[in-house]
């Protein structure tokens, strides 16, 4: 089974950003202990903070993969293309977001991806990427 974790912008950052709202772990750490969890599971990592590399990236796994989990950051409330390109692809999207979305500000309640997205998990710390990772296994 192979599944691609997709990070948006700023998620390079986690562990020293808002450390109130996302934690103390880096994603990397986070990532580490997945792989050990779920070895096997073939788990690919991409992160920017660019627009069109994040695009080029879901396309790039999103006709060969088994799942992609996909925390399009800032550009969920912003991103068309991203949500153009999740709706494009063959691969099943998970959307997560670690803080819960809805209560923080008004623009953040609203995401171009979801309506594309298989589903979404919104809120629920890093936690959610592994609920993510299970539904894929699971399904």
């Amino acid at each position: 089974m192979k599944i691609a974790i997709i990070n948006g912008p700023n998620l390079n950052l986690l562990g020293k950003r808002e450390t109130d709202i996302y934690g103390n772990m880096s994603f990397d750490q986070f990532l580490d202990s997945l792989k050990k969890k779920y070895s096997s599971v073939e788990l690919s990592y991409f992160q920017s903070n660019v627009e069109g590399e994040l695009i080029n990236e879901i396309q790039r796994v999103g006709f060969d993969h088994d799942g992609i989990i996909l925390n399009p950051g800032g550009y969920t409330h912003t991103s068309v293309a991203i949500g153009d390109t999740v709706a494009a692809i063959k691969t099943p999207v998970v959307e997560v977001h670690i803080s819960n979305v809805h209560a923080r500000e008004d623009f953040r309640k609203h995401s171009f991806v979801s309506s594309k997205a298989a589903g979404c998990i919104i809120g629920l710390g890093l936690k959610g990427y592994e609920l993510a990772l299970e539904w894929f296994i699971r399904r």
